[in-house]
């Protein structure tokens, strides 16, 4: 009896996208054994009234009450919240574009370049909440009277306050904006080193400038790991130990008066709010790149 023998011919793309789930499988599988339950169980006590007794849990059907809480009666909860989108606006393009100058400087030929690398990348080893929690209080992680400089006075007055604040925000929060910047800048590394010399010569053959190859050829380049960037950011300075709306969370969770339902009541919405944010950086990107 002949066998029969089948041949599948992959493609060049098939065959990446292969390797690409094979690299991600471990994660959805995890995910799966060990995330989806966890959090179908906090849905189904965000619409419960919670109480942890000796013998257990015990729940109570409150419907949408919970939600409807944190938007009617909790007035912190919608500050903290306007507070993380603003927050989020600001922090997210200077976090991403200094992470790209860091990546461009650092990826040139200089002296003790691994070393600088490493001096970048060391924050995100240390890093964890407790750490940043003494930092904070001891006053480190922003420059000391910078207020008082002259230059705080000449935005003030040189510019409208839609324009001054954010610029002062962003002088008074530069330690913490290096903090969040290691794996982005590793990202953009790795991204520049893939980048073919051999288009930059051809460029400057044509009498591109460093400043024309930068706009036409790297940061074309450079997109995809730009909307990676913006979304790993989005997701750690949301996730961060000490984020106002997480820390209230956490707060709540054990408070007699609102309880566990009323926490993951507000951890959905904090996850809802997450998910679109991510969805707008994204599309924004994208449109930008089409």
């Amino acid at each position: 009896m002949a066998s029969i023998r089948i041949r599948i011919r992959i493609t060049n793309k098939r065959r990446k996208a292969l390797v690409g789930m094979a690299f991600v499988a471990p994660w959805i599988i995890g995910f799966f054994i060990f995330a989806l339950r966890p959090m179908i169980y906090s849905l189904y006590l965000s619409f419960q009234k919670v109480k942890v007794t000796p013998l257990g849990i015990k729940t109570d059907y409150v419907g949408w009450d919970n939600y409807k809480y944190a938007f009617v009666s909790d007035s912190t909860f919608i500050e903290k919240v306007l507070h993380y989108l603003r927050e989020m606006a600001l922090n997210v393009p200077i976090v991403v574009t200094f992470s790209l100058i860091i990546a461009l400087l650092i990826n040139q030929k200089i002296k003790m370049r691994g070393i600088f690398r490493t001096i970048f990348f060391l924050p995100v080893i240390i890093t964890s909440g407790p750490v940043i929690n003494e930092l904070l209080s001891q006053g480190v992680t922003n420059i000391p009277n910078i207020e008082s400089y002259s230059m705080f006075e000449m935005v003030k007055e040189s510019l409208t306050p839609a324009v001054a604040n954010p610029i002062m925000y962003l002088f008074k929060q530069i330690i913490m904006v290096l903090w969040f910047s290691g794996v982005q800048i590793l990202i953009f590394l790795a991204g520049l080193q893939k980048v073919d010399h051999s288009l930059y010569e051809a460029a400057r053959i044509d009498g591109a400038s460093p400043w024309e190859a930068f706009w036409k050829l790297t940061l074309p380049m450079l997109m995809p790991l730009v909307l990676v960037n913006f979304i790993y950011t989005i997701v750690y300075i949301s996730t961060f130990a000490l984020n106002e709306i997480i820390i209230m969370i956490k707060d709540n969770m054990f408070n007699t008066t609102t309880g566990f339902g009323y926490a993951t009541a507000v951890a959905w919405i904090y996850f809802v709010l997450i998910a679109l944010v991510l969805a707008i950086w994204s599309l924004l990107i994208r449109t930008r790149k089409s």
